[in-house]
């Protein structure tokens, strides 16, 4: 063989097969720590591609089947205060029965009229505060204040101050002042207070509720007592509250609410009646434009008519459930399905007052019952629906990360072989190139 000093093809040979090994190594290496068989786009473009998908897809199923886990919450919220709402119904309906019997005095169907009333409040309150995250689940969550500005000088609402007898408003029904059917807000809710004389020396009262600009309930009340020397007149330094519970109302009066009905009980022409006068009582303010009060603003939540739970990675209609969530307040109870017949709150303020209307209330209620189980059905429904779901997502989440396992995860075992191997040829042709740098040397016994 030729021996030279410039060039030494052996070592150069072992040199390249040596870096070769090396780089193989170094991959098997980062492929062995990694635990993934494409580390880069050169180990297999088309399987990193395909499984950066698939990871894509397995985290969205993961986050898909959390949602599923929180609408079912959301759903056994509503589901527990429907439960509430049936146990507060059956009491109802117990009450109603008992107040049907004639061998009852109207007395006694008083008191259980007393406690009627105050469980379809409760109906009421349970359906208003019944949310998940601030997401209305069994009615609207209103919550509604006057609008004040109303009793400045020359504007509505003017007369409704202490000079005339009124200390104060308080709304007792959040549901009922939050309706609002237009886009106006509940600005254009309001309520008008009359206090007229009637036949016979009374006084009466009269509150009624406009929605949305247009009349929708009045309630009155016998004030005659409340004048002065009357068997409830307001002493000086007290107070008196009158309850409008028809209209969710109350209102906090003084003694000066004893003189103004005084006033209207003694002339009997109605010329001085609240609401009429012009120059109402020692305020003179005009009692005709000054007796409506508006209401500001609904700050409260509204019930949604559905709501879309994501339960799938897409951007389509299949990956997307919706659930309809039905009112269960007073308003809806009784009216039936199509919701044209009388419900609980239609009852009013005297619903078991009478046998008559105690006979009436065991239909209402009972329809009410009726009404509350096909709500409650169809969140039973929607869990059942959300259970199956979850079980397809967790069925599919397994077979994508099977999927996407068999792309991009490490054999170990076959790697390590291969590792090894190529440990073996890195050592061994490390071994090579020092033979190689020796092979010069013997050009050393030529030139002794």
């Amino acid at each position: 063989m030729a021996l030279n000093i410039i060039s030494n093809y052996a070592a150069n040979v072992a040199h390249r097969n040596l870096s070769a090994s090396d780089t193989m190594a170094t991959r098997s290496l980062s492929k062995l720590s990694s635990g993934t068989r494409v580390v880069s786009a050169r180990d297999d473009a088309a399987s990193m591609a395909i499984g950066a998908r698939l990871n894509a897809t397995t985290e969205a199923l993961k986050t898909a089947s959390v949602n599923v886990g929180q609408a079912n919450s959301m759903l056994q919220i509503a589901d527990g205060g429907m439960a509430t709402i049936d146990n507060i119904l059956v009491r109802m309906k117990t009450l109603a029965v008992q107040a049907s019997s004639g061998n009852l005095s109207d007395t006694e169907r008083g008191f259980l009229n007393d406690e009627f009333v105050q469980l379809r409040e409760e109906i009421d309150r349970i359906a208003s505060s019944t949310n998940f995250n601030g997401i209305q689940l069994l009615g609207d969550g209103g919550d509604v204040a006057f609008e004040f500005g109303d009793l400045a000088a020359g504007q509505q609402g003017q007369a409704l101050v202490p000079v005339n007898g009124f200390d104060n408003f308080a709304i007792t029904d959040n549901n009922y002042w939050a309706t609002d059917a237009n886009t106006n807000t509940v600005t254009d809710n309001s309520f008008e207070v009359n206090i007229n004389y009637g036949v016979g020396d009374q006084v009466i009262m009269t509150v009624t509720s406009l929605i949305d600009g247009a009349a929708d309930r009045t309630q009155s009340i016998d004030i005659t007592d409340f004048r002065t020397g009357g068997t409830t007149a307001i002493a000086a330094g007290e107070n008196a509250t009158l309850n409008f519970d028809e209209l969710g109302l109350t209102f906090t009066v003084n003694t000066n609410f004893s003189t103004s009905v005084a006033a209207i009980r003694a002339d009997n022409t109605g010329a001085s009646d609240f609401g009429t006068d012009t120059t109402f009582g020692a305020s003179g303010i005009n009692s005709a434009t000054g007796n409506i009060v508006s209401m500001a603003a609904d700050n409260g939540q509204q019930l949604q008519s559905s709501i879309e739970f994501q339960v799938g990675g897409g951007n389509t209609a299949n990956d997307r459930l919706s659930i309809t969530l039905n009112a269960v307040d007073s308003d809806t109870l009784g009216a039936g399905a199509l919701g044209t017949q009388t419900s609980l709150q239609d009852l009013g303020a005297t619903a078991i007052s009478t046998a008559a209307n105690a006979q009436s209330s065991v239909e209402v209620v009972t329809r009410a019952i009726d009404d509350l189980q096909r709500a409650r059905a169809a969140v039973g429904t929607s869990q059942n629906r959300l259970d199956f779901a979850g079980q397809n997502l967790a069925t599919t989440q397994e077979n994508t990360e099977s999927a996407r396992s068999t792309l991009l995860d490490l054999d170990v075992a076959a790697e390590m072989t291969a590792f090894t191997s190529k440990q073996i040829l890195v050592q061994s042709g490390v071994a090579m190139l020092a033979q190689a740098n020796q092979m010069p040397q013997n050009l050393l016994r030529l030139l002794q």
